[in-house]
């Protein structure tokens, strides 16, 4: 009986994440109690704060849009095999030269935003490839390449914000892309006379339009499905999952298993340098100097186990990601609860989704026990 239970619930991924969900945020309310707080009260100041006002809606998705593509950055490499520290570096390497392209080249907003976006996947798709070279090439193992990468990336961006012509006057940011390299919605009408006394008449997109509204979690919709394509109903994505699953059997199966991984990597280096590319379109316009990392990239990593992988999985667990990130915090200003509840609940979900991998090495172990016993 236990076992038929334990295998039930190893193998419903599904199901399994849904429970994970449920049990994080269970045991944060258990810490919310012994710390004194009502978590019925904080839960609910966090659901307010996430669907309170249409703002704040949009700053959930906003904030979810970065988190969506690097965890199908992680998603994408691990199907091959592969996994992917390096989301935060190649969205740094994107980040960069979107500002670089954006305010450097003048041009029509037509060609303006497709040429920042192209120049930011060739530049960060090069960073990831270069993991994949190693590799392929030498057997470097990925997970030490890409964090020494990381830190490359940080201080190549910190060492352009100070190169002359770049860095803004009496800040330690660079100069703001041009209007044309932008993709917030509306942006010049929502300023203009006409659009203002529109606004008045309208509560709700008035209210949504306070916030920096943008393309980008549109265009990580569409990414995520072609990656979906991709991965389900392309020769690519076949050779791909194949070098995933065994690459001995898809090295003797006649695929070429070192392109196939510096492939991987370069389309996964794209997609974190996409995440990068449209914070600064759409958000940002600008690179700060930076102490420490964003952590968009590695929050990709529980992105991606939260979603199991998957394209799809990673927009809805991108968006929970991003709901919690923004709604949580509202907690402490509300009744004084720790803000750090919501790293707790999001830790535990992890921990919780890891457990189906723990319960079918148990079965199996299981399995051969009692083979050799026969």
């Amino acid at each position: 009986m236990i076992k038929k239970f334990l295998k039930l619930f190893s193998n419903n991924v599904f199901l399994f994440t849904v429970i994970s969900i449920f049990l994080g945020l269970f045991i944060g309310a258990i810490i919310l109690l012994a710390a004194g707080f009502n978590p019925l009260q904080a839960y609910g100041v966090m659901l307010q704060g996430i669907f309170g006002k249409p703002k704040y809606l949009s700053y959930v998705i906003i904030r979810s849009t970065p988190l969506i593509l690097t965890g199908l950055s992680i998603a994408f490499a691990f199907r091959t095999g592969l996994f992917n520290i390096g989301a935060e570096g190649q969205y740094i390497i994107g980040s960069t030269v979107a500002v670089v392209v954006g305010y450097f080249i003048h041009l029509p907003a037509i060609l303006h935003i497709p040429l920042v976006i192209i120049c930011a996947l060739i530049a960060s798709g090069f960073w990831g490839g270069i993991t994949g070279f190693f590799k392929a090439r030498f057997g470097v193992n990925e997970v030490i390449s890409t964090i020494m990468l990381n830190w490359v990336a940080l201080y190549l961006q910190n060492f352009l914000i100070y190169t002359p012509g770049f860095q803004k006057p009496g800040g330690e940011v660079s100069y703001a892309i041009q209007p044309t390299a932008s993709i917030t919605f509306l942006d010049k009408w929502k300023r203009s006379e006409e659009g203002i006394a529109w606004l008045l008449d309208h509560p709700f997109w008035r209210d949504l339009f306070k916030t920096p509204i943008n393309w980008g979690f549109l265009i990580a919709i569409a990414v995520a499905v072609l990656v979906w394509f991709i991965l389900k109903h392309t020769t690519l994505g076949y050779r791909l999952r194949a070098v995933g699953f065994n690459l001995y059997a898809a090295e003797y199966g006649g695929i070429n298993v070192k392109k196939n991984m510096v492939i991987s990597m370069t389309i996964a280096g794209a997609l974190s340098g996409l995440a990068g590319a449209l914070q600064v379109m759409g958000v940002s316009h600008q690179i700060s100097l930076l102490a420490a990392m964003e952590g968009y990239g590695f929050d990709g990593i529980a992105v991606s186990l939260i979603g199991n992988s998957t394209p799809i999985g990673c927009v809805f667990s991108g968006l929970l990601f991003g709901g919690l990130k923004y709604g949580g915090p509202k907690m402490q200003p509300a009744m004084g609860a720790p803000s750090e509840i919501i790293n707790i609940v999001i830790g535990i979900i992890v921990f919780f989704i890891a457990i189906p991998q723990v319960i079918r090495l148990i079965l199996e172990f299981g399995k051969r026990k009692k083979a050799e016993k026969v």
